[in-house]
């Protein structure tokens, strides 16, 4: 609710709706309408949570840090794993 505020408070509107499949369009495209991509990994979500002071203040200091140390955990655990497509891309082929 804190963000829907801030984004009244501060006039940031949402880009206008699209009915193309955003995944077929090239990134020029989807920059002309406005369309920013979301992080490609849970590393790069919490690079743009450390800048977003909106949700850190809603969290506040204490349960912001747990999660952010909980979820850097998480994606150290996920890094170091070799997972099952890596498994059938480069070793079943042979």
């Amino acid at each position: 609710m804190k963000a829907g505020l801030d984004g009244i408070k501060n006039k940031i509107l949402p880009p206008p709706p699209t009915d193309q499949n955003i995944y077929q369009m090239s990134e020029e495209e989807r920059r002309k309408l406005g369309i920013q991509s979301l992080p490609a990994s849970l590393m790069e979500a919490l690079e743009e949570l450390s800048k977003n002071e909106v949700i850190k203040s809603v969290l506040g200091e204490h349960i912001y840090r747990k999660f952010v140390e909980a979820k850097r955990h998480e994606w150290n655990s996920y890094r170091v794993r070799v997972h099952p497509w890596e498994v059938n891309e480069y070793l079943t082929k042979f």
